[in-house]
């Protein structure tokens, strides 16, 4: 390891229960303990390894001036949660099978292991969305998002009514399976397979899908990223819930509001310096290939 790497201690960050960490694994940390540098990993690795010594996802981050995430986007996300509130930046290593961003191979690992040591690698920033739950006028959930935040229905629930309303004026009342709210980065996740823009992660901008809606003149919006957006849960909230990154389900009432703004925090991520964006959209959509 360089004398002036400001990397000393990585945590480890893996997807759970995937049968091929531990060969990955081990090597690695030999790797590292040649060169010096501390390591620790979560406790979805431990289990993976079949070792003792994980820590909670919370402490590996507490603990680490860099996380190796591995797996794929979902695994991202998780890894966002814990590491964009302490500033650490996350490099992703893609072991999943889309990978918008988990955009480093496998292959590609210890090459952009050398160079981050190296600091030859710099994180860009990614935009949060703060996301609050509240209820009576009270907030009793608060979340950072780095995709999105939707208002869905379940399987068998009727078309839902959300209201939404940006910098305090009222927008549209949407009768819709669900509406979307999300990130420039998010832009490819959930959004686009409703229909709404690919936006740039530059971009300093929130974007509003709508989810199959009643209306087919309700289409998908972009505004700024320093505008407050709030939806309103309106009528019948059976099967209604608010579902943060994909990965965190909250049952919804009636007349719920869900407030948004962008987070104070962004994450830091390294990416790829020889992957242009555009050249990433082409690969994972397969731009231009015969269908």
């Amino acid at each position: 390891m360089p004398a002036n790497s400001i990397y000393k201690s990585i945590g480890i960050f893996t997807r759970p229960r995937r049968a091929d960490v531990s060969s990955i694994v081990q090597p690695l940390l030999q790797w590292f303990a040649d060169r010096g540098v501390r390591t620790a990993y979560d406790m979805e690795t431990a289990e993976s390894m079949q070792v003792q010594t994980g820590r909670t996802r919370e402490q590996l981050a507490a603990e680490s001036d860099l996380l190796l995430v591995m797996g794929g986007d979902g695994t991202l996300l998780a890894g966002a949660r814990v590491a964009a509130p302490l500033g650490v930046p996350i490099l992703p290593i893609n072991l999943g099978s889309l990978g918008f961003l988990t955009s480093f191979t496998l292959g590609e690992m210890y090459p952009a292991l050398e160079q981050t040591l190296a600091g030859q690698l710099q994180a860009s920033e990614r935009m949060m969305l703060q996301v609050e739950l509240i209820r009576g006028g009270k907030t009793i959930e608060q979340q950072r998002v780095l995709n999105e935040a939707v208002i869905n229905k379940g399987t068998l629930a009727r078309m839902i009514e959300v209201e939404l309303e940006i910098e305090g004026d009222f927008v549209c009342r949407y009768r819709a399976d669900g509406l979307i709210i999300a990130t420039p980065t998010g832009s490819t996740a959930y959004s686009l397979s409703a229909g709404g823009p690919i936006v740039h992660p530059d971009v300093e901008a929130i974007i509003v899908t709508p989810i199959c809606p009643h209306t087919l003149s309700d289409r998908p919006i972009v505004v700024r990223d320093t505008n407050c957006v709030i939806m309103r849960q309106r009528g019948p909230a059976e099967s209604v819930y608010l579902t943060l990154d994909g990965q965190k389900g909250l049952p919804m009432q009636s007349d719920d509001v869900v407030r948004l703004t962008r987070a104070k925090e962004r994450l830091k991520l390294i990416q790829p310096p020889k992957k242009p964006y555009y050249e990433i959209l082409r690969s994972k959509l397969k731009w231009g290939e015969a269908v």
